[in-house]
């Protein structure tokens, strides 16, 4: 069974683990939006895709802008509609893989808009995964490319099901549309990509540079650990630089400064994580402020700005451990 990430924060302000379980944790999802994700997985067989009958964007037609879109005419199809606005050029999706995009949804016969992620200023990113998203994403969406602007129309099959999605004000009959902006895609294998940054100081812990999405090692050496936080470029990537409001999908792997013990690690996982840099450990959020995207940071978290007299149970983390980690920094969500 998975463990969940040791990254999700409690009120005390530490993280937390769930030793063994089947729950999805919170740190796997981007956005406290309801719209793309499932209530339960779907049984219903994969639909035929049609190329409609669809509404009309009618403003905010360019990529990456928020759109408007008309009121559905006439019935929708009972098959799940999907059509490409704009065409891209980037890596396509397959099944599984983590998108980043914005998105507006609304009820067809009313065009109620229910959510959007551009009003947020924050994108989602979430996996195209059975259980994971409503099955009308996961299909319209799989062969797209990033930079693609994807509309579909999801019948309650493919969507939430005769149960609808009560808390997004969504009926059991509703067919909802969907005008989706695909900023880029990611699996488990994915890496950061930056330029290597030399490793000079022998007292800090060396990572591994590799990026073929294999986890890079790191080397704790035997001297005393640093009092103070420590984050600094292994690769340093050319994206935008990471805000402390920021929410940001990563790459990690983390072991202890004594002894050099992997305890947590999403390739380990093989789940690629997404969090806010103010549901996490002060040592997390501090060290990846000011980073860029595409980087990989070393980041040695002292115990008061970790999990100090209070490590989750069941982690292998003892009481004022210096903890190390390797975080590969994909995207700015």
């Amino acid at each position: 069974m998975r463990r969940r990430s040791l990254l999700i924060s409690v009120p005390a302000g530490l993280a937390t683990l769930a030793a063994c379980g089947d729950d999805k944790s919170d740190s796997s999802k981007a956005s406290d939006s309801p719209s793309p994700s499932p209530s339960a997985p779907s049984a219903a067989p994969p639909p035929k895709i049609v190329d409609g009958p669809l509404p009309a964007v009618t403003a905010g037609t360019k990529f990456d802008e928020k759109p408007t879109v008309a009121k559905g005419s006439g019935e929708p199809s009972k098959q799940l509609a999907v059509k490409t606005l704009v065409a891209g050029s980037g890596k396509a999706i397959a099944e599984n893989d983590f998108v980043v995009a914005h998105y507006l949804g609304q009820v067809w016969n009313t065009a109620k808009v229910f959510d959007n992620s551009y009003d947020r200023k924050a994108r989602l990113a979430i996996q195209l995964a059975q259980g994971q998203i409503i099955d009308g994403w996961r299909y319209a969406l799989a062969g797209k490319k990033a930079g693609s602007r994807v509309e579909m129309a999801v019948p309650p099959t493919w969507g939430y099901g005769s149960q609808g999605n009560p808390q997004a004000g969504i009926k059991g009959t509703d067919t909802l549309v969907f005008v989706v902006d695909v900023q880029d895609t990611f699996n488990a294998k994915s890496s950061a990509k930056g330029k290597e940054v030399p490793q000079d100081n022998a007292e800090l812990p060396k990572v591994g540079t590799n990026t073929d999405g294999k986890a890079p090692s790191i080397e704790v050496p035997k001297s005393a650990a640093p009092k103070k936080l420590v984050a600094e470029y292994v690769l340093e990537g050319d994206g935008e630089e990471v805000a402390a409001d920021n929410s940001v999908l990563v790459q990690y792997k983390g072991v202890l400064w004594d002894g050099g013990k992997e305890f947590d690690s999403s390739y380990a996982n093989k789940q690629l994580v997404s969090f806010s840099l103010q549901q996490v450990v002060k040592g997390w959020a501090q060290g990846l402020t000011g980073k860029k995207v595409g980087s990989r940071v070393l980041i040695v978290i002292p115990p008061e700005l970790g999990y100090g007299d209070n490590p989750p149970q069941g982690s292998g983390i003892k009481k004022d451990s210096t903890l190390v980690f390797s975080v590969d920094i994909l995207a700015k969500l």
